[in-house]
């Protein structure tokens, strides 16, 4: 086994993890449900993942060259990252209510 290999992997994973959606609802969850159950579960969840992640990169390797895998996983990151963007300019519809319940009505406005 390579350390190298190991420790770069670890800490990729770590690092990407913090502040993520997935560590937020973990948070939530646990704040109120029991810590056990939800930590279990959320292990679970993360180990499965990355299982399915590990198998069917190493299918997608051996089928594709690993430059066709770069500029793939290139150019998908771009398009999430411009539909991102587009979202926050042009939000949805499913938007709209929380939207409504941040800004100030009429009723809410100060006289002068």
């Amino acid at each position: 086994m390579s350390w190298k290999i190991f420790m770069a992997t670890f800490w990729l994973v770590f690092l990407a993890e913090l502040g993520d959606k997935t560590q937020l609802a973990v948070m939530l969850q646990s704040a109120v449900h029991g810590r056990w159950i939800v930590f279990l579960a959320a292990s679970l969840a993360l180990v499965l993942s990355t299982l399915l992640g590990v198998y069917v990169g190493g299918w997608i390797s051996k089928m594709v060259s690993e430059r066709l895998i770069h500029g793939v996983g290139g150019a998908l990151f771009l398009v999430f990252g411009a539909m991102m963007l587009w979202s926050v300019f042009k939000p949805g519809p499913d938007v709209e209510p929380v939207v409504r319940a941040i800004e100030p009505g009429p009723a809410a406005e100060q006289p002068k």
